[in-house]
């Protein structure tokens, strides 16, 4: 169990430090979410990779004809859904194809940021941190929590916070807000607006409109 005072790690580090491709790429995440550190994108690789040995493990269980197995199931994929990270029809197949970045967009942090109640991600997490923001009426000060489904839309700035002024000059404002939504969020393709008009027919050229003869030779010929 270990001294209560210090906690296990809830992460594992990478087994070759000195990756150069695997480094790269986890900068880019680091700075495209706002992260603090790679240690919060380890958690998250961590909460991934028990997800999927759990799902493994019940595909085994599963062909055994294990009835608990069936049972174990149905929690697993309702927990996921509930977390917003499958959808109503999923299976174990979609719980092992889960990605990274659909954990990661699933962060309080990102979500603040694609509400326009920040311009970046850092902003964001600044704001969380010193309590501006709450889910649902409650004050929420850690940046990685999972939003559930259904609780996106109860992100708002606190109450007390002076935040809440329209007035406040580090806040976006409205039409700032609504350009980065439209600039991350998911835009639909627009339906047709239906059947081209039918193309008119081209006009026949007109007499003056035709190239003039030239005028310095004479009909038999000569100049």
């Amino acid at each position: 169990m270990g001294d209560p005072k210090f906690s296990r790690k809830m992460y594992s580090r990478p087994s070759h430090p000195w990756d150069g491709p695997r480094i790269l790429e986890e900068k880019g995440i680091i700075k495209k979410y706002g992260m603090k550190n790679k240690r919060e994108l380890w958690k998250v690789k961590d909460f991934l990779r028990r997800y999927r040995r759990i799902a493994r493990n019940l595909q085994a269980r599963l062909l055994n004809k294990e009835g608990q197995a069936a049972k174990e199931k149905e929690q697993l994929l309702k927990s996921l859904i509930k977390k917003g990270l499958l959808g109503e029809k999923s299976d174990l197949n979609d719980v092992l194809a889960l990605g990274l970045e659909a954990v990661l967009a699933r962060r309080l942090q990102t979500l603040v940021h694609l509400k326009g109640l920040a311009y970046t991600p850092g902003q964001a997490r600044q704001l969380i941190i010193h309590g501006h923001i709450s889910l649902n009426g409650k004050k929420i000060t850690i940046p990685g929590y999972l939003v559930m489904r259904g609780e996106d839309e109860q992100i708002t700035y606190r109450a007390t916070s002076p935040f809440t002024s329209e007035m406040h000059p580090m806040r976006p404002k409205p039409a700032m807000a609504r350009e980065l939504e439209i600039a991350t969020a998911q835009i639909a393709p627009k339906p047709a607006e239906g059947p081209a008009p039918p193309a008119q027919p081209a006009k026949p050229a007109k007499e003056e409109e035709k190239a003039p003869a030239d005028l310095n030779v004479t009909p038999g010929g000569g100049k």
